[in-house]
């Protein structure tokens, strides 16, 4: 089987990596056991990038390798250290790659060295108990998780970035032609569909520089599909100017130069979208026998449609110059016209399902369905065996207005309420007005190792009371032990 060489569409699974997880740490030292919760962030996962580079012509490591991903963020720590942050992965493509969705929608068209596009952005990462510390919940004892990364399946298509096209049938010269005004060196022989990629060469006429593009040889239904041309078609779209390359000395029978033009002009216009490059007509192979003669004959009705005629032989290098110059003057004029494309950075967001709504509530035969970026991401945010976590998304969701809603929805307590994509969906009871985890955690949000209890609190204050009636000689822990030993007796007289 042959091993392809040159590949200019893919299909390519990508995966950005995951936001690392925040940790719940407490500070300890020497004489403080609890000094106050100082767990780090997880570190953003890496993003998968599109970047446009002028070294790469084809995407043929993309057939070979179909699925890239970034890395992980690196989980926080303890003594406030945030994790790692992923490393992003960039995919180099080539100039004039066409991004797509799978149903065929385009994300992007990367036209322009340096061009980058952020398919895949990667997760955030959780936030640690340190961060969310605030004045009503002054010691979390939880983490936020990170978030999973951007998993897309796109499609990659290469559409050649060259100032002028060549067409033609097979075996017209197109190669030759283009091997004889640069330094690409295409494969040629005399039969047909030699040329099975499309060839790119540098062309200089004057101050003027451009690339020239020869595409596989065309046949009459090209554009249905038939022969080579119909996979090859797209990388004459962004051609400034078209040069039909005619045969003059074809050997196959019911075949002229004329019929020849008027086929690749039907395929063309077919296709779609080239109606407005400027035309150029070379009129090949003159050194051949009756090859003169036929480039007179012809010439005059060619030239009748308004596009300049020239004769040239890729074998002698006749009329070559001429074409150059020709070429480069209809380049130049493109040019004039064109905005200069500039690289760019393209960061795709997730369009939001709502229209200037956080959140929606649906009834389905399931329960309650609530959708909304902020709603899944907290969701994906939280750790679900950590009972002061469960209670710390229950108040984000109730400061949203999600349980105002859905009792004005006429939800009543006990209706299952699914959270997120049907497919992993987190589904609660309803129970409005529920301090969730309150029975356990005492005020929500707050870890109660880091708070003194009543009576540790109330003998503290008994202590401080009696240290000014103390003996000269008593220490404070001399007056702890008087104060509980009248207790031990007060406790036993009763």
């Amino acid at each position: 089987m042959a091993v392809p060489t040159f590949v200019d569409r893919v299909v390519l699974h990508v995966m950005a990596g995951r936001g690392g997880n925040g940790v719940a740490s407490v500070h300890r030292e020497k004489f403080k056991p609890l000094g106050g919760p100082d767990g780090g962030n997880g570190g953003p996962g890496g993003s998968v990038i599109l970047r446009v580079d002028p070294d790469v012509t084809t995407l043929i490591d993309y057939h070979h390798n179909a699925t890239r991903k970034a890395t992980h963020g690196g989980h926080g720590a303890g003594s406030h250290r945030n994790g790692a942050h992923g490393e992003d992965l960039v995919l180099p493509v080539p100039d004039g790659t066409v991004v797509t969705e799978e149903n065929g929608d385009v994300i992007a068209d990367l036209v322009g060295a340096g061009t980058e596009l952020v398919i895949a952005e990667g997760g955030r990462g959780g936030l640690g108990n340190a961060a969310l510390a605030s004045a009503k919940r002054k010691a979390p004892g939880f983490a936020l998780l990170g978030e999973p990364g951007e998993d897309r399946t796109i499609r990659l298509e290469l559409k050649v970035v060259a100032d002028v096209g060549l067409v033609g049938f097979p075996s017209a010269g197109k190669s030759s032609l283009i091997a004889a005004l640069s330094r690409a060196r295409p494969k040629i022989a005399d039969y047909p569909f030699t040329t099975l990629v499309p060839n790119l060469g540098v062309v200089r006429a004057g101050d003027v520089t451009f690339t020239v593009a020869d595409v596989p040889g065309l046949i009459e239904g090209a554009s249905e599909g038939r022969g080579l041309g119909h996979d090859f078609l797209r990388h004459i779209e962004r051609c400034a100017a078209l040069v039909h390359v005619v045969d003059l000395a074809t050997m196959e029978p019911g075949r002229n130069p004329a019929e020849d033009l008027d086929v690749i002009e039907r395929e063309l216009a077919r296709y779609g979208g080239l109606e407005d490059r400027p035309r150029l007509v070379a009129l090949n192979k003159v050194d051949l026998p009756d090859g003169r003669e036929m480039a007179e004959m012809v010439a005059e009705e060619i030239g009748g449609r308004g596009w300049p005629v020239l004769a040239v032989s890729a074998v002698t290098h006749e009329g070559l110059r001429e074409l150059s110059f020709a070429m480069a003057e209809v380049v130049a004029a493109a040019r004039r016209d064109r905005v200069v494309e500039t690289a760019e950075r393209i960061v795709l967001r997730p369009r939001s399902r709502q229209s200037g709504e956080e959140f929606t509530i649906t009834e389905t035969g399931e329960g309650w369905r609530v959708r909304g970026d902020k709603p899944e991401r907290w969701i994906r945010q939280t750790d679900f065996s950590n009972d002061e976590a469960v209670g710390f998304l229950a108040d984000r969701l109730n400061r949203l207005g999600v349980e105002h809603r859905l009792l004005q929805l006429g939800a009543v307590e006990g209706d299952p309420v699914l959270i997120g994509n049907p497919d992993n969906a987190v589904v609660f009871d309803f129970k409005p007005g529920l301090d969730a985890g309150a029975e356990m955690l005492g005020r929500r949000g707050e870890d109660q190792r880091f708070t003194e209890s009543r009576p540790a609190a109330g003998r503290r204050r008994a202590i401080d009371e009696a240290m000014p009636e103390r003996a000269e000689t008593e220490t404070r822990a001399d007056v702890a032990r008087r104060l509980d030993q009248a207790q031990e007796t007060a406790e036993d007289e009763e």
